[in-house]
C-alpha cells in the first residue's frame, strides 16, 4: 500500500512558524515528485510548493520567500517549512505523490490567528 502522512500542524499567531512533514511509505520515494497543496473551507485545493526527485522547487507567488519545501530521501520524508505566516495561510495542508498514479495524504491542519 501506498500511504502518506502528514504531521506538524497546528495552531500559530501571526508571525510564527510551523514545520510540516510527510512520511511517505510503499513508494520508492527518491524517484518521484512531490508537493504540497493546501485546501480553505470552500475553496479549491490549490498548489503550495512542489519538489522534483532531483530537488528542483516551484511554489506559489502567495508563499514564495516564506515557504521552504525539502526533502530527506534516506528518511522518505518531504518538509514544508513555513515562516512568517499570515491568517490567510489557514487550511488543511495535503502531501502529495506523483508516480504513474497520483496519491494523497490526509492532509493536517494549520490556522494562524490574527
Amino acid at each position: 500500500q501506498v500511504q502518506l502522512v502528514e504531521s506538524g500542524g497546528g495552531l500559530v499567531q501571526s508571525g510564527g512558524s510551523l514545520t510540516l512533514s510527510c512520511a511517505a511509505s510503499g513508494i520508492r520515494f527518491s524517484i518521484n515528485d512531490m508537493g504540497w497543496y493546501r485546501q480553505a473551507p470552500g475553496k479549491q485545493r490549490n498548489l503550495v510548493a512542489t519538489i522534483t526527485r532531483a530537488g528542483d522547487t516551484k511554489y506559489a507567488d502567495s508563499v514564495k520567500g516564506r515557504f521552504t519545501i525539502s526533502r530527506d530521501n534516506a528518511k522518505k520524508t518531504v518538509y514544508l517549512q513555513m515562516n512568517s505566516l499570515k491568517p490567510e495561510d489557514t487550511a488543511v495542508y495535503y502531501c502529495k505523490i506523483n508516480t504513474v498514479h497520483t496519491y494523497w495524504g490526509r492532509g493536517t491542519q494549520v490556522t494562524v490567528s490574527s
